[in-house]
């Protein structure tokens, strides 16, 4: 690693709260020198300098260092698998569920999880937490606006049920919505709440170093309820869950021990 490098991801972590060593170094810097030189800029001192008196150049680093690449039921067989066998295992524990889509991108993860849920619950026994680093990413959420693009793997009668066409573009239903709170968080620095039936973070832990993909497993654990279930995507595979206090439920799908009579954790 560059010295310039390195001296530039130490400036960004310490302005923004991003730590860029913890993702994958050929993957972030590749992207990020793109950036750099399209914007004119031969080392990353002199980028750095330039983010510093423009707060527009700031933002658009920041969306290029997240990434926000989302639709609805992505990898539909995964969700299918959520819908007739981890829904209702969760909600024959208990009638109100507590979920959280981490790095939820511009919000179609979490607003699948609502319509998926509605199907057994009324919403007001559901809350979702859906959180993203990218402030850009949040708004667009928070506004339930897509493409029709975004819209390819839902099935004709939920597109009729929980949307509304707004030229080309489709609306999420308003209680679907309202189901759904939207919050900024980082999932290297800040603090991970607890109490979770079911956590949903997909296709952005295989940008992480292994050290940090680690220490967020434990966090994840830490974070659900005894018999919780933790969602991730199809390249991210926990191998030896066991480590981290998981054991496997279904294919991506992974259960957090339940505590022994003994009291004895992992």
């Amino acid at each position: 690693m560059s010295q310039d490098y390195i001296h530039f991801i130490d400036k960004v972590h310490r302005k923004t709260g991003v730590d860029l060593s913890q993702y994958k170094e050929a993957q972030m810097k590749r992207r990020l020198t793109s950036l750099r030189e399209k914007r004119g800029h031969h080392d990353f001192k002199s980028y750095f300098n330039a983010l510093e008196k423009d707060a527009l150049l700031l933002e658009e680093l920041l969306d290029r260092m997240t990434i926000n690449v989302s639709e609805f039921y992505r990898n539909r067989k995964r969700f299918e698998v959520l819908e007739h066998k981890v829904i209702p295992y969760l909600h024959h524990q208990k009638q109100k569920l507590r979920i959280w889509s981490a790095a939820c991108s511009t919000g179609e993860e979490p607003y699948t999880l609502a319509m998926i849920l509605n199907r057994y619950m009324p919403l007001d026994q559901v809350e979702i937490l859906a959180t993203d680093l990218d402030l850009n990413a949040l708004k667009k959420a928070e506004e339930g606006l897509y493409h029709e693009r975004s819209l390819k793997e839902v099935a004709p009668d939920i597109l009729r049920k929980y949307f509304r066409k707004e030229g080309s573009f489709y609306r999420v239903r308003d209680d679907i919505r309202k189901s759904v709170t939207f919050k900024k968080h980082n999932l290297l620095a800040d603090r991970y709440q607890k109490g979770f039936d079911l956590i949903v973070c997909r296709n952005v832990m295989i940008y992480f170093t292994e050290e940090a993909k680690q220490k967020m497993y434990k966090n994840f654990n830490h974070s659900l309820v005894d018999g919780g279930i933790f969602f991730v995507g199809s390249t991210e595979q926990i191998f030896s869950p066991q480590t981290y206090g998981f054991e496997v439920y279904d294919t991506f799908f992974y259960r957090k021990w339940q505590k022994k009579e003994t009291g004895n954790a992992f």
